[in-house]
């Protein structure tokens, strides 16, 4: 392990000081390198998934574990928009002189070595190397063992393009030891490694913000909720709704709970009703919600539960106050909208809400770095330091103050 870290940051003062040209050319190599390799990934990726089979994963798991040619080939685009991104290393964010002469500068520098842990989705492992080697980083990688072979291939694809470039593999690796102690080793290397970025189950979160050592950026659980206001459209409310729930189930960003005022819910909860039994949805609803339809009894588990699945809790409120109310006690701090023409309630309710991502009259599932035009993003972060929401390469560097003087002395 220590050998491994040792080359990791030894990589980094590589990365860190290319330019933005080579770092871009190296990342349109990577995506080329996706495309011409997609039949090896593709080979890889079945032995992935026939174990997963065996091994009994949920559709969801399974549908984030699948690749096609069709997906490989949007993990290379997403490299080459990522490549094309302003230049996020060496920005002068701030300048000025004192009043002793000394001319002060802030800029944007890399992190240096981050680690990264995440389940399932082998996309992952481009799309954070990707984002590490624009932001001028070293990212030691550790994928779930359900994509094993995938995330393997995909690194060394990546690292071929790195050699291809006359640039150490070291850049972006794999952990060697991906057991659970060769994690609770790489969290507390602070020596060597400067940030670890988990996203995951709950139970994963909590393991490594509990045991490391190494600074965190927790991209933690997805309780996303949707408020329907008296004062909303009905057309909108419909379409956001039945988006966020229904468009994919099992990413962080679904909705799991939708908040419906009581003075719309006799109107729009019989129509909320036939356009979820399109999608099979399972609802289950508080007392108040089973006034209007029939849904099976929504529990405060249910409530508290991010399913990943295609089962949405509904809760009838009073006023834009309870629905707040519900939200930070239930809430993961994530994504949370509301759907109104009204305002003045929508900036109470988004002014309120202490979310990474707020929305008014828009989907949840819009919390994602490709659309908000990252090109795509290392997680999405419920910290409220150093980043938050979509982590892209912005959320991928900090800064430091360089000074110039002229023989300057301190009195």
């Amino acid at each position: 392990m220590e050998t491994f870290l040792q080359e990791a940051k030894e990589a980094s003062s590589i990365v860190a000081t290319l330019s933005g040209t080579v770092k871009n050319q190296v990342l349109n190599d990577m995506a080329t390198a996706l495309i011409d390799n997609s039949e090896r990934i593709e080979e890889e990726n079945k032995k992935d998934i026939v174990a997963g089979k065996e091994n009994n994963l949920d559709a969801a798991l399974m549908d984030r574990l699948l690749l096609t040619k069709a997906r490989i080939s949007d993990m290379a685009t997403a490299i080459r928009e990522i490549a094309v991104l302003k230049e996020p290393v060496g920005r002068i964010l701030e300048g000025w002189t004192t009043d002793t002469g000394l001319n002060i500068q802030k800029i944007t520098v890399p992190i240096g070595v981050i680690g990264i842990i995440y389940e399932s989705r082998p996309n992952v492992t481009s799309d954070t190397a990707a984002l590490c080697l624009k932001s001028g980083n070293v990212c030691i990688l550790k994928g779930g063992k359900e994509a094993q072979n995938s995330n393997k291939i995909i690194a060394t694809v990546l690292q071929e393009a790195l050699v291809k470039n006359n640039l150490p593999k070291a850049i972006v690796s794999l952990l060697p030891d991906a057991s659970r102690e060769g994690v609770a080793k790489l969290i507390k290397q602070d020596e060597y490694v400067d940030l670890i970025i988990p996203r995951g189950g709950h139970g994963l979160i909590k393991y490594i913000s509990s045991n490391a050592s190494v600074p965190v950026i927790k991209h933690d659980k997805g309780l996303c909720h949707t408020y329907i206001h008296k004062d909303a459209d009905v057309n909108k409310a419909l379409d956001v709704s039945i988006n966020a729930k229904c468009r994919r189930v099992g990413i962080c960003g679904a909705m799991e709970t939708l908040l419906v005022d009581e003075n719309i819910a006799p109107t729009i909860l019989p129509q909320l009703k036939v356009a979820y039994a399109n999608y099979e949805t399972e609802l289950r609803g508080c007392v108040k919600t089973q006034k209007y339809i029939e849904v099976t009894t929504a529990t405060d588990e249910d409530y508290a539960t991010e399913y990943l699945s295609n089962i949405l809790s509904i809760k009838v409120v009073s006023n834009v106050a309870e629905a707040i109310a519900h939200i930070r006690t239930y809430g993961s701090d994530h994504s949370d909208a509301i759907i109104t023409e009204n305002y003045t309630d929508a900036e109470i309710f988004m002014n309120s809400i202490d979310s990474a991502c707020v929305y008014l009259n828009a989907s949840t599932q819009f919390t994602d770095g490709g659309q908000f035009g990252f090109g795509a993003e290392v997680g999405i972060s419920t910290n409220k330091l150093h980043a938050r929401g979509p982590m892209g390469i912005e959320g991928l560097t900090t800064y430091k103050f360089k000074i110039y003087g002229s023989g300057s002395t301190r009195a």
